[in-house]
């Protein structure tokens, strides 16, 4: 007899199996228990009919509480209203480990609760259904760098000076050298990879001691930044929607399925294709005085901003050339119009906000020593970083895609919170 997982049932039509997993449902029609299994690769419709079991079996199937381990053994059948297309005609049940009084229900639960249970919340197949297209999206990301001739590098995570400003650094003493912080992005480094090997992404955590409760922000999240040498900023913007058809397009072929389960409409992505529109940071400001947003120039665009430039389109969004005192020291200013940063936000529709965050670098040395006194930043701590234009400096480019945010907009979340396995925020460390 074959132990097979859930997924692989079609291969197994009108033979005896055993699947392990854990009791997910179940419900009673008189003299027949169904009992839902789930092993992590799905779900299945257990039947067991009383005249076709022992008493014992029997009894046992009545007995267990949700999330019980069991082994279940019997003749798997096509039964398109079942769960996943099958069930099996039930024969055998071993208990593993019994549960009991599981916490979370079929009832309604508030978020603070589920939150408080996350390790358990994971189980569900709304959770389920979001880690495996975020673990398809992250594949994805390396799938396509991998194949442009990126070579993968990882930044360190304790680091000695801020990236995108010192208001938001996570601080810590670093034995007998001082205070070191945890990274906020992995892009200067990328950029001393970039003039070693050409095409380059970092790919890990960062962190951000932001003070912010919004359904976009969390303090730990994950961040893919590719920098190309030889890089302006249109090719930057170029590369950006490549890249971004090419995460989404292959969610909707390969995680159809979850997108269901989550009742995601999927209309809008399918509109994901280059090209993006591209709107200048100007273009933008009038689109919100013709919608009655009362803006200032100069000001960053903030997440109500966003949400009404987005919805004047029916694709993302790329805006460049950003007041350059909004905007972060190391981008490269715009010749035509010095008071502009040669810098790009992608924003998603539907509200997501900004997924992409990105810029042509400042590549001449004295400029980029102004902009480190005038950000009033150590020059000590950033003298390798300098050391980048001192010796072959070249144009050069990148941006940052937030994992979490991604993850959210494609799977058509209300928080990012339930993006990532295990939340951190400002008001949460636990479980």
């Amino acid at each position: 007899m074959w132990t097979i997982l859930i997924k692989d049932l079609s291969e197994f039509v009108g033979k005896e199996v055993t699947l392990k997993g854990w009791l997910y449902n179940e419900r009673s029609s008189g003299k027949v228990k169904f009992l839902i299994l789930r092993d992590g690769t799905g779900l299945l419709q257990c039947v067991y009919f009383k005249g076709n079991v022992s008493e014992e079996v029997f009894e046992l199937a009545s007995r267990l509480g949700q999330e019980s381990s069991i082994e279940v053994t019997g003749k798997v059948k096509v039964e398109p209203r079942a769960p996943g297309g099958y069930e099996l005609d039930a024969t055998g049940l071993k208990v593993i480990s019994e549960s009991h009084d599981y916490p979370i229900t079929p009832k309604e639960h508030g978020v603070e609760f589920l939150m408080d249970h996350r390790h358990l919340w994971l189980r569900s197949s709304k959770q389920v259904a979001i880690l495996r297209i975020r673990h398809r999206i992250v594949k994805a990301i390396r799938d396509y760098f991998d194949g442009k001739g990126f070579t993968l590098m990882d930044p360190p995570i304790i680091t000695p000076a801020a990236c995108e400003g010192t208001s938001t650094l996570f601080e810590t003493d670093y034995f007998d050298l001082g205070k070191a912080y945890l990274t906020q992005s992995g892009q200067l480094y990328a950029e001393a990879g970039a003039m070693a090997l050409g095409k380059v992404y970092t790919f890990g955590p960062t962190f951000r001691a932001e003070k912010s409760k919004t359904r976009r922000h969390l303090t730990e999240f994950w961040m893919v930044e590719p920098e190309v040498a030889f890089a302006e900023l249109n090719d930057d913007m170029d590369l950006a929607e490549d890249f971004l058809e090419y995460i989404v397009q292959t969610v909707l072929k390969d995680k159809a399925e979850e997108l269901k389960v989550l009742e995601r409409d999927t209309t809008k992505l399918q509109n994901v294709k280059k090209p993006l529109p591209r709107i200048s940071y100007d273009e933008a400001v009038e689109i919100l005085k013709k919608n009655g947003i009362e803006f200032e120039w100069g000001n960053d665009l903030g997440g109500t901003d966003e949400t009404v430039v987005s919805n004047q389109f029916d694709k993302p969004v790329m805006v460049h050339r950003y007041p350059a005192e909004v905007k972060a020291f190391y981008m490269k200013r715009d010749p035509n119009n010095p008071k502009l940063a040669l810098a790009v936000d992608v924003l998603a529709p539907e509200g997501y906000g900004e997924i992409i965050g990105g810029s042509q670098r400042e590549d001449d040395f004295d400029l980029l020593l102004s902009r480190i006194k005038e950000h009033n930043l150590p020059q000590e701590a950033f003298e390798w970083y300098l050391d980048l234009r001192r010796y072959g400096s070249v144009p050069h480019s990148g941006f940052g895609l937030g994992l979490e945010r991604t993850v959210a907009w494609i799977c058509g979340l209300d928080h990012v919170r339930e993006t990532i396995p295990f939340a951190r925020m400002i008001y949460r460390n636990t479980p």
